[in-house]
């Protein structure tokens, strides 16, 4: 039996999607455990692309998906998500996809809000998605959310939305010069999903003690990458939930002990999506290269990511944090053609070199990265399967992320199809 945690090393958009698609053959169960509809994969099979925000990528593997209580799940959009994916012919019925009772629902003035500080913040935007889900995980560490089965009472709901729009109304009207919300609209409305999503609702934590107790194979899924989390990454310029593998255990309902492994996925470059510090971005012709070739925007918001050198010391800081026990290493196809390869190895700040990634961002902007060039190559890898047939150059490259890490890679992808993939090392085998 093996349980594992798939986690982004990066600011996200890693490739995660792709990496549980494949996986999720050797697994029984599925599992998102933090974020929202903020983040999205996006999964080629058979040329054909299809984008999940919510719902864990393994339903294309026709496996049972949990939303665990660590995710905040706008109604509105898992509904759209479960008619997007059933109009594809794919099995996503209450057997097929559970959301914990616990989770927490995202609500019209939570977008409103998130939106309204936005606008406020005029240049100083942190480049949230306006989706509300840093208000949602707001609301839930003041004791105000309202969860699953606070949706399935209508009594208790009505009664909890009449009196946190109050409050928000005050808000968007007084300090963010917003217009207010009605609150009937909503309870009517929300009603109407808690219909809808009622046979969906359940106990994940329950569920998946009875799957571990029978020997069930469990993949865990999450969302953003390391270094957007809510404590560990480049904060304020960070998601509201905490993205590392321990958040695994507290967002799906389990004990640490039950966990055998921690992925971590690594682009073969590094991108960024919004603001933050980006040490090793690349703001030139090779930069736009990357990015292009690399098919670089957002699946969720469109938006076009920002390119950089692969940065060994945030892979450093993520093989700690997330406790990884192998790394798996997305797009290597996209640096065929380039002359040569960069990797950040350390900081250059105030004339020393520095190996962890800093906490100060007034730190980490003065930094410089200090870079090893490595020479390219300009064969096609898409079709190879196997390590040794890769270029020499490529395979002295993935070694060298091996000794920057200590860490052993398990899987390479070597093109966005399932099948362009070379396994090393199946996590579940």
């Amino acid at each position: 039996m093996a349980n594992i945690v798939i986690v982004g090393t990066q600011w996200g958009d890693e490739g995660k999607g792709k990496v549980v698609d494949l996986l999720a053959e050797f697994a029984d169960i599925v599992v998102r455990f933090q974020g929202g509809n903020n983040a999205g994969h996006t999964l080629v099979v058979k040329g054909e692309k299809t984008i999940c925000h919510l719902i864990p990528s393994g339903t294309l593997q026709g496996k049972t998906c949990y939303i665990g209580n660590g995710v905040v799940v706008d109604p509105a959009v898992i509904i759209q998500e479960l008619d997007y994916l059933s109009n594809r012919g794919i099995d996503v019925g209450p057997d097929k996809v559970k959301i914990s009772d616990r989770a927490h629902i995202i609500l019209p003035y939570h977008k409103a809000v998130d939106l309204a500080r936005e606008n406020k913040k005029g240049d100083k935007k942190i480049g949230t998605t306006g989706r509300g889900i840093g208000p949602c995980y707001e609301d839930k560490a003041t004791r105000r959310g309202i969860r699953f089965v606070e949706l399935l009472d209508s009594e208790v709901f009505r009664e909890r939305v009449k009196s946190v729009v109050e409050e928000k109304n005050f808000y968007l009207k007084n300090y963010l010069h917003s217009e207010p919300l009605d609150a009937d609209p909503i309870i009517d409305q929300y009603a109407r999903y808690a219909e809808r999503l009622a046979p969906h609702v359940t106990n994940i934590s329950v569920k998946l003690g009875e799957a571990i107790r029978a020997g069930k194979q469990i993949l865990f899924e999450g969302a953003q990458g390391t270094h957007l989390d809510i404590d560990h990454g480049t904060y304020p310029y960070v998601t509201s939930s905490n993205t590392v593998a321990g958040n695994a255990c507290c967002g799906s309902g389990i004990g640490p002990k039950q966990i055998t492994g921690v992925k971590g996925i690594v682009k073969a470059y590094t991108t960024r999506v919004g603001g933050g510090p980006f040490p090793t971005e690349l703001l030139d012709e090779t930069g736009d290269t990357i990015q292009k070739k690399g098919a670089e925007f957002g699946a969720t918001t469109g938006r076009k990511r920002r390119v950089g050198w692969l940065d060994a010391v945030i892979l450093r800081n993520a093989v700690r944090l997330n406790g990884l026990t192998g790394l798996i290493i997305t797009k290597l196809d996209v640096l065929c053609g380039l002359a040569s390869l960069r990797i950040c190895t350390g900081y250059e700040y105030n004339g020393t070199v520095l190996q962890n990634f800093p906490s100060d961002l007034k730190a980490l902007a003065a930094c410089r990265p200090v870079y090893e060039t490595l020479p390219g190559w300009s064969e096609d890898i898409s079709a190879i399967r196997n390590v040794g047939d890769l270029p020499k150059n490529a395979i002295e490259y993935l070694n060298r992320i091996v000794e920057l890490t200590q860490v052993p890679i398990n899987i390479i992808s070597v093109g966005p199809a399932r099948e362009e993939t070379i396994i090393v090392k199946n996590p579940f085998l």
